[in-house]
């Protein structure tokens, strides 16, 4: 079976930074192993399919972390990260009563009505509960489905790009993805945001690096960025891979917005458009 086709944002703070009831749930997680990342969307998948086949609204109380070091995270001279070791809770009972609330705030009652066994009242209540035990108010990775939104390129620098090809497109250890120290990742964010919202408005991308930008708030600032494409690896060829230029091409357009050159933005729209329109007819196609 392959991996969930889902892409990641995700926050690794220091663990000495953690409020005591959390880092004691994470010491504990620590101890037990912490999740690999090429095992995250498997496990994902694990818990919610077991919560589903128990009736259950949410999955249960299970609690993963995943985990890397300070070294692997490059920085500017004006930011820092750690110390040791930078843990990310995967959030999985949190996450799941946020797309719940999602659900109940834009799916129709009639679709609402089969997909749940409970009142859209009481979903929204234990949802909301759930939601409200998370300590720093926010979870620690937000994620999308076959694709990535193009907003969140900005978070990186290109060049630093991590890329395993391993040995075939359904290996769990290829990846494509790019760390960063938050304070690097919230500056790069707030600049694009400024350029977009003067040349776009406030609405399509500027919308999403704000909402991104609020969500980076919430940590540490010594904390680490991760955006990992996941399990969209698999439905990419290594030329593909190779050749993909998305961060690139999304830290060019920033620039070119600042310049008011129309020419290069639109080169470089053409080029993000023909590399991920593929993806999108695949999700609709199958």
């Amino acid at each position: 079976m392959p991996r969930p086709f889902v892409a990641y944002l995700r926050v690794y703070e220091p663990l000495s930074v953690l409020d005591a009831k959390l880092a004691s749930k994470v010491e504990k997680a620590l101890e037990a192993g912490p999740i690999p990342r090429s095992e995250a969307g498997d496990r994902e998948r694990e818990l919610w399919l077991r919560s589903q086949l128990g009736q259950k609204l949410l999955p249960g109380e299970s609690f993963d972390v995943m985990t890397i070091s300070p070294a692997e995270v490059p920085t500017s001279e004006a930011a820092k990260v750690g110390p040791a070791p930078l843990v990310c809770p995967l959030d999985i009972r949190a996450r799941s009563a946020a797309a719940l609330v999602g659900f109940l705030a834009t799916a129709p009652p009639i679709l609402q009505d089969a997909a749940l066994n409970l009142s859209p009242e009481t979903v929204r209540a234990r949802a909301s509960a759930v939601m409200a035990e998370l300590a720093a108010g926010a979870v620690h990775v937000i994620s999308t489905t076959w694709t990535i939104p193009l907003p969140w390129f900005a978070l990186v620098d290109p060049a630093q790009r991590r890329v395993v090809l391993a040995g075939s497109q359904d290996d769990p250890e290829r990846q494509v993805s790019w760390r960063v120290a938050m304070a690097d990742a919230r500056r790069r964010v707030a600049r694009a945001l400024k350029v977009v919202k003067r040349s776009l408005g406030d609405e399509g991308p500027a919308k999403v690096l704000a909402d991104t930008g609020r969500w980076l708030e919430h940590f540490h600032p010594h904390a680490a960025v991760e955006l990992d494409y996941g399990g969209l690896v698999q439905l990419l060829e290594d030329k593909d891979l190779l050749e993909d230029t998305s961060a690139a091409d999304v830290n060019a357009i920033v620039d070119a917005l600042e310049a008011d050159d129309a020419e290069e933005v639109a080169l470089r729209y053409e080029s993000l458009r023909e590399f991920w329109s593929e993806l999108a007819r695949r999700e609709r196609h199958g």
